[in-house]
């Protein structure tokens, strides 16, 4: 069974807003002649489990209390700074799969998220989920009607 992470996705609104950011970053690199862009986010600390993160993994992002979407985990890549200071390079595939919005209380850094806690796909809860406007979703998700 893979193994996730869950990450905060600081000063973003939505998944639109996240995606976007990423179209942006790939576009950049695009613009600086990279032939091959990448979805690159570097955490502090080298994750201890890269190895089951790479085996089907995700990273799911919390957006305003909420997680709201996923990355497919592709890679893991420790690196030493110009410090000295020992980070890690996660590749991740540049596509938001939105997920059934689930409520998480702030935290620092990233978790491990095993596969029996992660919410389902969006795609996967029937029809019209993913029709329905980003704070729709939300909504009825906080009533619990979806």
């Amino acid at each position: 069974m893979p193994l996730h992470l869950i990450k905060l996705s600081v000063g973003t609104d939505s998944i639109a807003d996240l995606q976007g950011w990423i179209d942006d970053k790939i576009k950049a690199q695009k613009k600086r002649g990279v032939k091959k862009p990448e979805r690159i986010h570097t955490t502090r600390m080298v994750p201890k489990r890269a190895n089951e993160l790479k085996d089907g993994g995700s990273i799911y992002w919390v957006i305003k209390g909420q997680i709201m979407c996923r990355e497919l985990i592709l890679d893991v890549r420790p690196f030493t700074d110009k410090d000295g200071i020992h980070r890690c390079k996660l590749v991740l595939d540049p596509k938001c799969i939105p997920v059934e919005p689930r409520p998480r209380a702030a935290f620092q850094g990233w978790r491990y998220l095993e596969d029996k806690e992660t919410p389902r796909d969006l795609s996967k809860m029937g029809k019209g989920a993913l029709d329905m406007p980003e704070e729709l979703r939300r909504e009825l998700m906080q009533l619990g009607l979806l």
